[in-house]
């Protein structure tokens, strides 16, 4: 063996079949060339498409060595194979050697072009082989599979290979490449005569990377890229002639849709046009001027698409398979919106439209299309920006803005003479002007004026004047453009807003006509100010209380006529009311009940004030204001002759009144009104919330130890009548407040305690009143008897399964409240119930066994009912039980008195009290023991009652118990007790998170 043959083996041995295959196909296309041939190296030059200068290749025979200068990540590469080829068949060609047969028995067949040479000493013995053998046969080709020997024998491959390869010994022997294994898997089927079409396609392309092909006796490679005819535009004359040809590279066809292409087998492209064996070509159709549109439109990108194109016609464009389709966007400025027609084409600028799927020319040449980017982008522009190309659309007003953004994120290309101001290089500023109005005692009084302008800068232009509401609008509505004057857009300022918007708007909001904030807007300004590090105006470090909080408020003087001795935290809650009246503010005075509020509020009062209260407790506010402010003259309003004393400094009234005598009340401009039990108007939509609304005073107060019982739309309605706008309309309360809260947003409740804190008050008597003694809650469970039992089950029965299903279908809950009620009743005393009759209750029994106890140890007890029919049906067991008792509910006239009653060391011991009567205005701290014989849902009703003994003046530790029987609704209500004073504590306490009465639980009540 020569040397170069010796190197071209050691290549071939080394080289990736992929490797190998792409130098043969170099090699036969006459890529490669000799520059010199010495002793020791060979220079060969190999030129490759895309490269301006052919590569340097050295190959060095004598030590199996070669080098290559385009410094591939694969050794050897195509370019040393090919030049080992070439060096290989140049030294042969000068000096023959022996060959090999080219047809020998089939036990020996002859499979290359020189003998090997003995092994080397000391070498491995070279490996087995796989070589493949096409021939001809009836209708085809068909394939042998042969294994060579290292000494260029051959035997023919009868069974699998993955049968050889399951023995270890033979696996040894043999070289297999992944293709090996491939063609392997499509031979398991063996096939009689030719092989089918799609198998023999299937073998072309896994053996295109084989090392040794043989057809006929001589060497070939396969390609499994489709061999496509040739087609030529012409013009003949006044006609366009389309011809289509075969491929002058086929050699002769060796099989249906194969053809021998030199050296190399080759399947045949788009068979249907040209016949499995040629035998359609050559095919030529004219074209007359009339159907040069149906030729231009239609044949030849349906042509093109599919196979090479030669267009020679001078009258025809030329086909570019690199235009990629597009969607245009023809956008045009209207008045006051915009005109945008989208067009899918190809080439920019277009060369065809596609118009309802017909290609349009236009200009320039003709696209190969692409049917499937096609329908891609017509369905993104329908999901994008709601159109279909050909389609105008015509937008006015907000839609144009909403569009002109969304086109501005628009992938597409934008024409037209509005598609510079979609996105125009304009930054916009905001600026802030801020003044302060007249002051009083150094306080603003009048208020600060607050003004919001945005400017547009452009380089090298001058300043252009945006609308800072629209600015404002577009970016509450998610937009990222705003309108801005003299025509177009401009990108919105979003980090800008981000950070300070919503505080603007608010501040906005809170203008009145005058463009005076409102002065509860007082602390979103400063924090807006210390923000934006913008200069305060004079006047504004005054309010800083309002920001920083209430430890840091102004030292007060109290009213000379002051005859009662406050505490501290007293103290400061009339620093805290005084300074919002000086800063023209209002207030909600939340304290725990019991810590004298009226007090605290009397100590700010003078001329012109109001003060509405519940009936029960209007003595009491008489009593207190001459008692505790002597100087004041005190009118109470009331009565069927009531007429206004103008000559009153403190005129005092009923909710009951206020709403029938809304006019009268409303037409007084009052210094200060004063709401105590403000819960009163926690429905906004009653008649007494809207006559609240409508009094006229320049300081407001409520005053309210559960200023949220149900759903935090209470709060709002506090605040509506305290420091109006604060929160916003209901409606943005809702939104922005009351849902996030109840939906447990993260954060919400926070930013909604921020928003208020300035304005609410609330202390707690176990943080500012220590020297009260402890409060200690339990439950006391009673068990139902069983005739109990079944009358509870009975109703539960009769009413659960309807009750349940309305309420799924989003019927009436006043019918699930009505159910509950009987539920409730059922749970206290079987004679609640319509048509029951019994004389004690398990429940009765349990309160009189613990009445019993307290009462011989000493103590006085208040036992609460919601329903004056139970204190009914309690009476007489206190009556037989000899325990001494008095009662209160809201048939009481004498009030005062029967509380004096009980309170006198001598007095009863237990004092029966309706819960909707006794549970404001008493003072009842001769009781320690509470007893709440039927627990309600409002947590807050609870404690107010509980609250009537342990509160400022109690001396004993007070025991509050609730009596529960198992198994009933009562048990459920503790739960949802637990979410309404989780509502509670989202809105003016720390915890996150909050409930309101839902239909899900009464659902829940009624499971």
């Amino acid at each position: 063996m020569s040397v170069t043959a010796e190197l071209l083996e050691a290549v071939q041995e080394e080289a990736r079949p992929d490797t190998w295959s792409a130098g043969m196909s170099l090699a036969r296309s006459g890529a490669v060339s000799v520059q010199s041939v010495g002793q020791e190296e060979a220079v060969l030059r190999v030129r490759v498409t895309g490269r301006p200068a052919p590569l340097t290749t050295v190959l060095y025979p004598e030590d199996d060595i070669w080098e290559c200068d385009c410094r591939g990540k694969v050794d050897p590469c195509e370019h040393v194979v090919a030049a080992a080829l070439i060096l290989h068949q140049s030294v042969t060609q000068r000096a023959p050697v022996s060959r090999a047969p080219t047809q020998a028995a089939p036990a020996r067949p002859p499979v290359a072009q020189a003998r090997p040479a003995p092994a080397r000493p000391g070498a491995a013995p070279k490996p087995e082989r796989m070589v493949y053998r096409f021939k001809r046969v009836n209708g085809g080709l068909q394939l042998e599979r042969l294994v060579v020997r290292p000494d260029n024998t051959a035997r023919l491959l009868a069974r699998s290979l993955a049968s050889v390869l399951a023995n270890p010994v033979e696996a040894a022997r043999i070289q297999v490449e992944p293709c090996d294994l491939l063609a392997d898997k499509l031979l398991l089927r063996p096939t009689k005569g030719a092989l089918p079409p799609e198998r023999l396609d299937a073998l072309l392309r896994v053996l295109e990377p084989a090392r040794t092909i043989i057809f006929e006796g001589t060497l070939v490679s396969v390609s499994s890229e489709p061999l496509f005819p040739r087609v030529t535009v012409e013009d003949r004359g006044e006609q366009t002639v389309l011809k289509v040809e075969k491929d002058p590279r086929v050699t002769e066809m060796v099989g249906p849709g194969l053809a021998l292409c030199g050296d190399t087998l080759c399947k045949l492209g788009e068979q249907t046009l040209t016949g499995p064996w040629l035998e359609k070509l050559p095919q030529e159709r004219a074209f007359s001027p009339a159907q040069m549109g149906d030729l231009t439109g239609k044949v030849l990108p349906d042509l093109a698409r599919r196979m090479p194109v030669d267009v020679k016609s001078q009258r025809l464009p030329p086909i570019d398979r690199t235009l990629k389709p597009r969607i245009s966007v023809e956008l045009n400025q209207l008045d006051s919106g915009l005109s945008v027609l989208p067009t899918l084409v190809y080439g920019s600028p277009p060369s065809v439209r596609i118009d309802n799927g017909r290609m349009v020319y236009v200009k320039g040449a003709v696209p190969v299309r692409d049917e499937a980017t096609e329908q891609k982008l017509i369905h993104e522009l329908r999901d994008e920006l709601n159109m279909v190309p050909g389609r105008r659309v015509t937008v006015q007003g907000k839609e144009a803005v909403q569009l002109a953004d969304k086109l501005r994120r628009w992938r597409g290309g934008l024409t037209g003479d509005a598609a510079g101001v979609v996105s125009p290089n304009l930054k916009l500023r905001p600026t802030l002007n801020v003044e302060a109005g007249a002051t009083e005692a150094g306080v603003p009084r009048v208020g600060f004026s607050f003004d919001f302008q945005v400017e547009g800068a452009e380089p090298g232009a001058p300043p252009r004047t945006v609308d800072a509401a629209a600015v404002l609008r577009a970016w509450e509505e998610g937009l990222g453009l705003v309108p801005i004057q003299g025509g177009g857009w401009a990108p919105l300022p979003t980090a800008w807003l981000k950070s300070h918007g919503q505080r603007v708007a608010d501040l906005l909001a809170s203008r009145g006509s005058d463009g005076r904030l409102a002065n509860h807007a007082i602390p979103q300004l400063t924090g807006l100010c210390e923000a934006l590090e913008h200069p305060s105006p004079p006047g504004l470090e005054r309010l800083a209380p309002l920001v920083q909080g209430f430890e840091k408020l102004p030292d007060v003087q109290l009213p000379k006529d002051l005859t009662a001795t406050l505490r501290p935290y007293q103290l400061q809650g009339v620093s805290w009311l005084t300074f919002l009246r000086q800063a023209g503010l209002g207030g909600v005075l939340a304290d725990d009940m019991g810590l004298g509020k009226t007090l605290q509020t009397i100590c700010t009062l003078g001329p012109g004030t109001l003060v509405v209260a519940p009936t029960s407790v209007l003595p009491n506010w008489e009593a207190e204001v001459k008692r505790f402010r002597p100087s004041l003259k005190v009118s109470v309003y009331h009565g069927p002759g009531r007429a206004l004393d103008e000559a009153a400094d403190v005129t005092l009234t009923t909710y009951a009144l206020m709403r029938l005598d809304a006019a009268v009340l409303g037409a007084k401009t009052w210094d200060t009104v004063v709401l105590d039990e403000a819960q009163a108007i926690k429905n906004p939509d009653s008649q007494v919330a809207r006559a609240a609304y409508g009094l006229q005073a320049s300081f407001r107060v409520a005053l309210s130890g559960t200023p949220i019982e149900n759903r935090l739309e209470e709060l709002w309605s506090l605040m509506h009548f305290t420091n109006q706008g604060l929160l916003g309309g209901r409606k943005e309360f809702e939104e922005r407040w009351s849902r996030p809260v109840s939906d447990n947003q993260k954060g919400a409740a926070e930013k909604l305690r921020t928003r208020i804190r300035p304005f609410v008050l609330r202390r707690l008597k176990r943080d500012v009143a220590p020297e009260l003694p402890p409060r200690t809650d339990s439950v006391r469970h009673v068990t139902l008897s069983e005739r109990e039992r079944a009358v509870y089950d009975a109703v539960y029965a009769a009413t659960r399964e309807e009750v349940v299903s309305q309420l799924e279908e989003g019927g009436s809950v006043l019918k699930a409240l009505e159910a509950l009620l009987r539920l409730r009743q059922a749970a206290c005393h079987p004679a609640l119930v319509p048509g029951q009759q019994a004389k004690t209750s398990s429940k009765v029994e349990a309160l009189l066994e613990a009445l019993g106890t307290a009462v011989e140890e000493g103590h006085k007890a208040l036992v609460f009912s919601q329903w004056t029919s139970m204190l009914d049906l309690i009476e007489p067991a206190l009556k037989e039980a000899d325990i001494g008792y008095i009662r209160l509910d809201g048939s009481t006239s004498n009030r005062g008195a029967v509380a004096a009653s009980f309170q006198d060391p001598n007095g009863p011991p237990v004092m029966l009290i309706s819960l909707k009567a006794g549970a404001t205005g008493l003072n009842l701290t001769a009781a320690d023991h509470v007893f709440l014989v039927d627990p309600w849902w409002n947590p807050s009703v609870e404690a107010q009652a509980a609250d009537r003994a342990h509160r400022i003046g109690q001396q004993r530790p007070v025991m509050v118990y609730r009596l529960v029987s198992r198994g009933t609704v009562e048990e459920k209500i503790l739960t949802l007790q637990d979410k309404k004073r989780a509502l509670f504590e989202s809105a003016l306490g720390g915890a996150e998170g909050g409930a309101a009465i839902t239909r899900a639980d009464l659902m829940q009540l009624l499971d």
